[in-house]
């Protein structure tokens, strides 16, 4: 997002002397100092607005910064993981049970596009307005999903909901990036009841509520230092500020620029192309043969590889420069976050309504286990924040939890089977949970280490436009496989008197509830639901063989004298 004639620097140069492994190339880092008293004049101008905030703004205010960044961070996980565990109960209210991760891939697909026009939202807008944005479309989402009558109104309720969360989210990572140092950056990153009583839409409606009252504060300490930072003029001599009036036309022209956005419209519609045959090609009676389907991929791929060339030859303002786009960080990254995408919804997207089913858990204890892993990984982040911190490496560190996460999908498709114990599934879930601490923050890091504070946000979206793909590919697999497995299996293994219900069974997950455990018809669905578990499992394991070849390839880095942000800083 700068200038044709500039750009950061991506090299595989000789090591340096500044305590870099043999497999450290990087450039060689500034030296670091706690406070800079100058934006930086070449930046964009929310990347200097977010500088200046940073200038501005005292330690307190940033402490009070990241204590308001959590408590967004804690409301919208207690949020999902509500939702999550309702998923299953919203599609089967309609007797569609298995379109749970249809609507899913949907939602994918829009965060997968809106995250790369957030990134230059933010850098060219600024922090405040872009976290503001997804604050807005995420109560849009939970207000819509609260008044759903029809699975086409949630569906188009949960994209404004995973939109909403997913710019919310990503805001909250990029201010979080700007407001640490690289080496400290990894230590920063009731279902049953509203079943029960009130219903699925109260939960929905009762964050709508929450969720403003615990995100405004937030939003109005960014926009007091951002008018703090302007009546102080820290960003008076940038090249922004020092910019003449313009007319309308030139203001219009200027933007456009700015947002690059012949580049972000070929690449946004070519990546949602690539991405709706995945929702798409169960419709068609051909399926994957089907030539709207095959017209979709090709002009996808056609379009995306149209904003590579654009990029490299005609962008007069760039998305993101060409080496950065091959550095071997980002594309290792890019294809980590992918994996792991793929391999959470491959094994994940039926995970509540087997533990229901399977092992006869109620919501809440089933939200429970769902989210050991969400307590697990915070706490493992930390300590992996802390490694990070004291060595500067990254590399290895993510390597073992790349194998740790695979060693825990591996073991699930033998416990993941009615005659286990629920025991062995928690304790899976510890060892994801212990992975993700590493998983869920160091591609980021070992894709920055490399880069300028102008390219933080771009080269997040990069990621989680890879993590998209990822994701929507996984979920494909895993409906592709429960709908040719479990129905099959159901017919299989139902009592002869049971058929007349098979299609109602396989729709609703109330009516597979409603058979008493231990029944002949109960302990069917349940091996169902084990032979469709095992190839989803099977599948997620083994993409993760791709993981490991994606993190050998990063540079690792010594992140310790790297200097990107300004300003008070933790």
């Amino acid at each position: 997002m700068y200038p044709r004639s500039g750009g950061a620097q991506v090299a595989d140069s000789a090591d340096h002397d500044t305590g870099r492994s043999s497999d450290d190339k990087s450039p060689p880092a500034h030296q670091v100092t706690s406070r800079d008293e100058a934006v930086d004049a070449t930046a964009q101008s929310g990347v200097q607005g977010m500088e200046a905030i940073a200038i501005a703004w005292s330690k307190p205010a940033l402490i009070v910064f990241y204590v308001l960044v959590w408590v967004v961070y804690l409301v919208s996980a207690i949020c999902t993981t509500c939702m999550a565990a309702l998923a299953p109960y919203v599609t089967s209210s309609f007797m569609l049970h298995s379109l749970t991760p249809t609507v899913s891939i949907i939602s994918t697909v829009a965060v997968g596009v809106c995250n790369l026009s957030t990134a230059k939202i933010l850098d060219v807008i600024g922090r405040p307005q872009g976290y503001a944005l997804g604050l807005f479309v995420t109560l849009i989402g939970l207000i819509m999903m609260a008044a759903t009558t029809s699975v086409e109104m949630y569906a188009a309720a949960q994209v404004f909901w995973s939109v909403g969360s997913s710019v919310l989210g990503f805001t909250l990572g990029i201010l979080v990036a700007d407001t640490t140092t690289l080496k400290n950056r990894a230590l920063m990153l009731v279902a049953e009841a509203f079943l029960a009583g009130l219903g699925w839409e109260w939960c929905s409606g009762m964050y709508s509520i929450v969720l403003p009252v615990v995100g405004t504060p937030l939003l109005a300490l960014l926009c007091y230092y951002a008018m703090r930072a302007k009546k102080l003029q820290i960003a008076a001599h940038s090249t922004v500020s020092t910019q003449p009036s313009r007319t309308m036309l030139q203001k219009v022209k200027h933007y456009v620029l700015q947002f690059d956005l012949a580049g972000i419209l070929l690449l946004t519609t070519g990546l949602a192309l690539f991405l709706l045959p995945f929702n798409l090609y169960g419709m068609q009676p051909e399926g994957w043969a089907s030539p709207l389907i095959i017209g979709f991929l090709v002009a996808g791929f056609v379009l995306m590889a149209g904003f590579a060339l654009y990029e490299a030859y005609l962008s007069p303002v760039c998305f993101i420069e060409v080496q950065i786009l091959m550095d071997r960080n980002v594309v290792g990254a890019g294809i980590l976050g992918a994996v792991l995408f793929f391999s959470n919804y491959a094994w994940a997207s039926y995970f509540s309504s087997f533990l229901q089913v399977v092992n006869g858990l109620s919501v809440t204890h089933a939200s429970y286990v769902m989210s050991i892993s969400n307590v697990a990984w915070p706490v493992a982040s930390v300590l992996s924040g802390v490694y990070i911190n004291r060595t500067g490496r990254y590399k290895y560190i993510t390597l073992a939890s790349v194998l740790l996460y695979m060693f825990a999908t591996g073991l699930m498709i033998y416990f993941r089977r009615p005659e286990h114990s629920i025991g062995y599934l928690i304790m899976c879930q510890i060892f994801i949970g212990v992975a993700l601490g590493s998983i869920m923050t160091t591609p980021v890091i070992a894709a920055m280490s490399s880069l300028p504070h102008q390219q933080v946000a771009v080269v997040t979206a990069i990621i989680s436009m890879f993590s998209s793909i990822g994701g929507a590919i996984g979920l494909t697999v895993a409906g592709a496989i429960w709908a040719a497995v479990f129905p099959a299996r159901l017919a299989l293994y139902l009592p002869s008197d049971e058929f007349v219900n098979l299609v109602d069974i396989y729709a609703s997950i109330k009516v597979q509830l409603s058979y008493p455990e231990g029944t002949a018809a109960r302990v069917a669905i349940q091996q169902a639901y084990a032979d469709a578990q095992t190839l989803m499992l099977s599948a997620a394991t083994a993409a993760w063989v791709i993981g490991i070849a994606a993190t050998l390839a990063w540079r690792n880095t010594d992140v310790r004298n790297i200097k990107q942000v300004r300003g008070q800083v933790f």
